[in-house]
Order: C-alpha cells, then sequence, then structure tokens
C-alpha cells in the first residue's frame, strides 16, 4: 500500500530525471522527501535506518539549490541508487512503516497522497549555496562524490 504509492513515485522521478525533465524531478523529490521527513519517520521513530535516510535527504536537498550540472546530476543518480533500496527493499522503511502501522496504513496512505506539491525556488548558484553541499555531502559520508574543494 504505502509501499507501492511510494515505489512507483520513485520510479516516476527516475523516469523525470533520465527524460531530461528536471524541474518536474526536482518538486517531485522535494514533496517526496517531505512526505518521508513529516509523515514517515514519526511513524519509525528509534528504528536503525533513519538517520542514514535523513542524512540522504539532506545532501540530496542541497543538491537541488544550484542549477544543475553534469556532476550534480551524476551525484544525485549515486545517492539514489544507494537510498531508493534502503526505503523500498525487504525491511525497508516502507516495509517497516506498514508493519508499525497494521491496519491504520491505509489512513496514512490517504495523507501522503493528499500531501500538496512542493513550491520551488530558483535554483542559487552562490558560495553559501555551495559550501551549504559540500557540508552536506560530507555529513552524509559522500564527500568523494563530488565538489572536492581545490
Amino acid at each position: 500500500m504505502i509501499r507501492k504509492y511510494l515505489s512507483d513515485d520513485h520510479a516516476r522521478l527516475d523516469a523525470a530525471l533520465q527524460g531530461g525533465d528536471y524541474e518536474s524531478f526536482r518538486e517531485g523529490l522535494l514533496r517526496h522527501i517531505g512526505i518521508e521527513q513529516k509523515i514517515l519517520f514519526p511513524i519509525v521513530r528509534g528504528w536503525t535506518l533513519v538517520e542514514r535516510l535523513h542524512l540522504d535527504h539532506g545532501a540530496l536537498a542541497a543538491l537541488l539549490v544550484p542549477t544543475p550540472t553534469p556532476a550534480i546530476l551524476n551525484a544525485i543518480r549515486t545517492i539514489l541508487e544507494n537510498h531508493n533500496p534502503l526505503e523500498e527493499g525487504p525491511g525497508g522503511l516502507y516495509e517497516e512503516c506498514e508493519r508499525r502501522l497494521g491496519a491504520g496504513a491505509s489512513e496514512i496512505l490517504k495523507r501522503i497522497q493528499n500531501t500538496p506539491r512542493v513550491p520551488v525556488a530558483r535554483h542559487v548558484d552562490n558560495q553559501i549555496s555551495m559550501e551549504s553541499l559540500r557540508n552536506a555531502l560530507r555529513r552524509a559520508g559522500y564527500e568523494g562524490i563530488c565538489f572536492r574543494k581545490r
């Protein structure tokens, strides 16, 4: 139920990214992250992977701030390749939520489906945004992925 809806959303986002519809991908990923942070994470408080997923979300959100470059797109794809299985896979976030919710999963699914679109600001390409990006990547363990300080 939750797992299918959000896994399908991952597939939709992947298709937008691969198809070059970056702004649709960007808006959709921010909505998706918001759903997980605000709705799902409180359900699985104390679960072992929450901190890892939270750090990935921070890195992904930071990567969405500047104008996308090939290095940024590569970093996003690399993080998602590691991140999505932790949510969709066996024993992942979605399965854990459904296990903890039991019959209450349908009510949470309705909340997820009714989550509004996220207003998206223009890209910011300045020193502060890039330093924030580097810090988020470092905290999440992706420092070597791109943007090494020269």
